[in-house]
């Protein structure tokens, strides 16, 4: 029997911004759910937020993958500056559209700027989930140390688990510990060794071991902690 279902085109335009993406629906719910969303070339389809979508349905999760306002205004290229706020507003949305699937605890992130949006979100609503997800969140640009992104960091209270890579150049391990000294909330950080900004996925054995790893690491953190 499956873990799982196949997952759905989700969309919700009574919303502004509209929610849209896939929605995983678990065979034997927990009740509890998970919004993942994307970096900032990328999209809900991305084969790792698939991968980890697959993984915490067959666990139990509700898992909405969600592409972000601005890249349901173009199929391609970055997000601008300006884009940000109205991005977050979307996970906003995208988090009220799954409590009406998943009644019990609400889980957010994402990978890169997707985990960075989330983490600004939750510093100005401290209540919104209960816990945040980040994959390879970009401390800073690829050699630039100096322009750290950690000004909402010391407002942010709600626990966080990092997923990062040990040779990711948005920032290296250590770097990222000190950032997370700044973070009131309870946190872990998960380091993928080897690892780059893609936390390796594209290697075989990732694709398969990766998911799972996340999983474990975060039941351990946010359920059995």
């Amino acid at each position: 029997m499956p873990s799982s279902f196949s997952p759905e085109p989700f969309a919700d335009t009574s919303l502004d911004p509209p929610v849209r993406g896939f929605i995983h629906r678990p065979v034997t719910p927990s009740g509890d759910g998970v919004v993942l969303t994307h970096g900032a070339g990328s999209n809900s389809r991305a084969p790792l937020l698939v991968a980890l979508a697959e993984a915490f349905s067959a666990a139990g999760f509700a898992v909405l993958r969600c592409d972000l306002p601005y890249r349901q205004s173009k199929s391609f290229g970055p997000p601008r500056p300006g884009d940000a706020a109205r991005d977050r507003e979307g996970l906003k949305n995208a988090v009220a559209a799954l409590r009406s699937l998943a009644p019990g605890r609400l889980f957010l992130g994402g990978h890169s700027y997707g985990g960075r949006q989330s983490t600004m979100l939750c510093a100005d609503e401290p209540g919104l989930v209960d816990g945040l997800l980040l994959l390879s969140y970009p401390l800073h640009p690829p050699r630039k140390p100096e322009q750290l992104r950690v000004q909402h960091l010391p407002k942010l209270k709600t626990s966080a688990l990092f997923v990062h890579g040990t040779r990711d150049p948005f920032g290296s391990p250590e770097e990222l510990e000190s950032a997370l000294s700044l973070i009131p909330a309870n946190t872990r950080l998960l380091k993928i060794e080897s690892a780059g900004h893609d936390l390796g996925f594209k290697e075989t054995a990732q694709q398969k071991e990766l998911p799972l790893a996340v999983l474990a690491e975060f039941r351990r953190f946010f359920v059995d902690s």
